[in-house]
């Protein structure tokens, strides 16, 4: 399903201008405080209305001032879910999961209400008061409600942002498998880059009300000039798949189009598929092979592209089609002689990374 946003709006000093088309999936909207990402998602929802602007979804048209068309915010079929989880504390879980569909008119489906409660991992909630539970579990009633309404798409505006670690790490998983499994396109607002790589397919960059850049997410967050909230976090994203586990050493055995790729013991089966972020701060480089240094990883790869950040130089390193970051000095990249099409070893420097806070399937780890 195709989402088409090309949206203008000026208030108070402060001016949007934004355009971008995205897939199925998750489409990611990052940038600073400021930038515009809630604007866009409430432009798109139908809780403001710009000054000029086209929204279509799915072939279906919320939007178009040109045409004078603009559906009413209960005739989008869009999902919402804020930051703050906003059930209505008076109704027991499944009242609030079954208020959505009250006011969309979707009428109530026993098996899909199921799949959805079990997806979410709810389904021993439903007879309890949103004041009995805790920041991840309210979160995923509010996201469970918005499913239930049976919505074309679902905006999600940095649902995370008020959790604690513990409480993020609980709701990421079931996120994944919203992605993965619910079928329903979602734009998701945050400033987070371990978030964003972790969850996106696409990302748009937004700075300055404006889109600084937007294409697949292992294309974007590579670059350290579009990650200007935390530049040093810039880096590659590798589709992996778990090849071998060794029990003994703790370590598990990846294989990808980049390589093999030895990380600390995770629990999925062999076959399973692993989005794996790799920070271009750990990631050294070298011209020939490396010898006697702890580093179990060490991919073979050409010089891409070289360009600067700063003090710094961003190392684009093409690995059998896979892309990796490496971040050196510009000292570094003259002292190597390093050129597109020269052939290099990326090795990366840690393997150190706590597994408790990542989940099953398509998921992201850093090394």
């Amino acid at each position: 399903m195709t989402i088409e946003v090309d949206v203008a709006l000026r208030r108070s000093g402060f001016s949007l201008d934004v355009a971008f088309t995205a897939g199925g999936g998750l489409t990611a909207l990052f940038g600073r405080s400021g930038s515009g990402k809630t604007t866009v998602i409430d432009l798109i929802a139908g809780l403001a209305r710009p000054d000029r602007g086209r929204i279509v979804v799915g072939g279906e048209t919320l939007l178009d001032s040109a045409r004078g068309l603009r559906l009413p915010v209960h005739r989008r079929r869009v999902g919402v879910v804020f930051q703050d989880a906003r059930l209505l504390p008076h109704l027991s879980v499944r009242r609030n999961l079954g208020y959505g569909r009250y006011f969309s008119g979707a009428r109530h489906d026993a098996a899909e209400f199921e799949a959805v409660t079990g997806m979410l991992g709810i389904g021993h909630l439903l007879e309890r008061q949103p004041a009995g539970l805790s920041g991840g579990e309210r979160q995923r009633v509010a996201i469970g409600r918005a499913l239930l309404a049976k919505p074309r798409l679902l905006l999600m505006d940095e649902p995370l942002a008020a959790l604690d670690e513990a409480r993020k790490a609980e709701i990421l998983p079931y996120i994944e498998r919203l992605r993965d499994e619910a079928g329903v396109p979602i734009v998701y607002v945050s400033h987070a880059v371990a978030e964003v790589a972790r969850l996106a397919n696409t990302v748009v960059v937004l700075e300055h009300g404006r889109v600084a850049a937007a294409g697949p997410a292992e294309a974007i967050l590579r670059r350290a000039d579009l990650v200007p909230v935390h530049e040093a976090e810039a880096g590659a994203l590798l589709e992996m798949t778990v090849e071998a586990q060794d029990a003994p050493a703790g370590l598990t055995r990846l294989s990808g189009r980049a390589g093999h790729l030895l990380v600390p013991h995770l629990p999925q089966a062999l076959g399973s598929p692993v989005r794996v972020r790799v920070p271009a701060r750990d990631v050294l480089v070298a011209t020939q092979v490396p010898v006697g240094l702890s580093a179990r990883n060490v991919l073979s790869g050409r010089v891409a592209s070289l360009t600067p950040a700063g003090a710094a130089v961003m190392v684009e390193i093409d690995c059998n089609g896979a892309m990796l970051a490496a971040r050196l000095t510009g000292a570094s990249a003259r002292a190597l002689a390093l050129a597109p099409g020269r052939p290099v070893y990326a090795v990366i420097k840690s393997v150190a990374f706590d597994p408790a806070g990542f989940g099953a399937g398509r998921r992201a780890i850093e090394i």
